[in-house]
């Protein structure tokens, strides 16, 4: 899945951020688990999901603070 910039996270609505999130969830279990046989190219992928994951995590606890 490609990067997402910082300014899309803050444009993309509740629901998208939520799917995305669930899907960076699936394919970090994929890669770790591609790791851990040996068979995965570039083991930084596995960095640069979980940064992603918790950029899209902060963005979604601001929406929901600035609502409540």
């Amino acid at each position: 899945m490609p990067h997402v910039k910082a300014q899309a996270m803050t444009e993309m609505t509740n629901e998208e951020i939520t799917q995305r999130v669930s899907d960076l969830r699936e394919e970090l279990f994929n890669l770790r688990f591609r790791n851990s046989m040996r068979q995965l190219d570039n083991p930084l992928k596995i960095r640069e999901g979980r940064r992603e994951l918790a950029r899209l995590l902060t963005v979604l606890r601001g929406k929901e603070g600035v609502k409540a």
